[in-house]
């Protein structure tokens, strides 16, 4: 996975890998390294979801996710050249813009963006390549 925009102090972080339910999930979180900067509301998570069911949006309603699911809150929209699903983010996942599409068949991508980072979300999401 690529990811083409980083927004500015970006640089620390941690790879995350999961495996549950007949998926594999891989991505990486950033956290603003800036000293000026609060932590919890600055982070930024890529994620690639391996699961073979995955077909089309309405799928990922049904993915095998602990973390940041879509349930009937979600929303389509146009976000980086690509069709989503969004929502709104909540406590697990932090105060911000969560979104996912079907890259591919069997290939989710979620991006969890903080609050600050929304204005910047088309931006990010264009330039995710895998």
């Amino acid at each position: 996975m690529r990811v083409g925009h980083l927004p500015k102090g970006f640089l620390a972080g941690q790879v995350v890998v999961n495996k549950l339910r007949g998926a594999v999930e891989y991505g990486y979180q950033w956290y603003d390294d800036r000293d000026e900067i609060d932590r919890k509301h600055r982070s930024l998570w890529v994620r690639v979801v391996c699961w073979p069911a995955a077909g089309k949006l309405s799928h990922l309603k049904k993915a095998p996710l602990d973390l940041g699911t879509f349930s009937g809150d979600d929303k389509t929209a146009r976000i980086g050249g690509r069709t989503v699903l969004t929502k709104e983010g909540d406590g697990a996942l932090g105060h911000g813009r969560y979104v996912g599409w079907v890259e591919r068949e069997g290939v989710i991508v979620t991006v969890m963006a903080s609050e600050p980072l929304v204005p910047e979300l088309d931006e990010i999401v264009k330039g995710i390549r895998l």
